[in-house]
């Protein structure tokens, strides 16, 4: 890691912007990865189960009530960014499967080179567009866990915001899977509340989770949905709300349908 003490840096040629990772100079062992001057994903290499951002610590909690800690896992990431989530589900579940999609070649082989995966990783990574490369993943492959951590804005691909891509996802879970999508949105939240349309109809039940003031619609931000293939187990609801990060909360049922409109 000594080569990272001043940073380094990668030219993205698909979007034409520059990758540069730096260490954190407030986290021991964490390092930030930017993207067209924007900071992206905090990886913390010291300890990969510390997750720094508000919004991966709320799809770790997901992931803590879709599958115990220490029970290996299959999971699936369409979007890499620094593979936060990945190292995290290491890190709780070693033995996990993990494959890992992501647009842009360069961006992959350089968070790979310059931030180590945990020793023991089984990571598969396939370069490619989210929807063409879950068509294209084995037939016969199944996930605990699919998080899509795509879209940024309230312009999203059509082809990935939509009902049959959702459908499509739902159709790669095993039995106890959940589909997990971080919707970054701006005040009116116009894309999550697509979104919330899009895989409601894909899936059985579906909640939203994010910082209590973000459903009101004032402001920019992330908000979690998360997808379940039989009704929403209640305790879910406590449990996440209870773990935070606070001020918390958790939206299913009428009360979901009335943010969706």
């Amino acid at each position: 890691m000594a080569g990272q003490q001043f940073g380094a840096s990668r030219f993205l040629r698909t979007t034409g912007q520059h990758a540069v990772i730096e260490p954190d100079a407030f986290t021991d062992g964490g390092f930030v990865l930017s993207i067209g001057g924007a900071e992206q994903s905090h990886v913390n290499l010291a300890d990969p189960a510390d997750i720094f951002y508000e919004y991966l610590r709320r799809i770790g909690h997901v992931v803590d009530l879709a599958a115990p800690w220490g029970e290996p896992i299959t999971a699936l990431h369409l979007g890499a960014g620094a593979l936060t989530l990945a190292r995290y589900i290491q890190a709780t579940r070693p033995g996990s499967v993990q494959y890992a999609v992501e647009l842009e070649r360069e961006l992959l082989d350089f968070v790979l080179a310059q931030l180590p995966l945990p020793e023991g990783t089984e990571l598969h990574t396939v370069i490619g567009d989210a929807r063409d490369a879950l068509a294209g993943l084995p037939a016969g492959l199944r996930f605990d866990v699919v998080i899509l951590d795509i879209f940024s804005g309230p312009e999203a691909p059509e082809h990935i915001a939509c009902t049959g891509f959702y459908q499509e996802a739902a159709a790669r879970l095993t039995p106890r899977g959940v589909l997990i999508v971080n919707v970054g949105d701006e005040p009116g939240l116009t894309l999550v509340r697509s979104q919330i349309a899009a895989m409601g109809r894909a899936m059985a039940d579906v909640s939203a989770f994010a910082e209590a003031g973000m459903f009101t619609g004032r402001y920019p931000g992330n908000i979690i949905l998360t997808g379940t293939q039989g009704p929403w187990p209640e305790v879910w609801t406590a449990a996440l709300t209870a773990r935070g990060p606070h001020p918390a909360r958790l939206l299913t049922g009428v009360d979901l349908d009335a943010l969706a409109g």
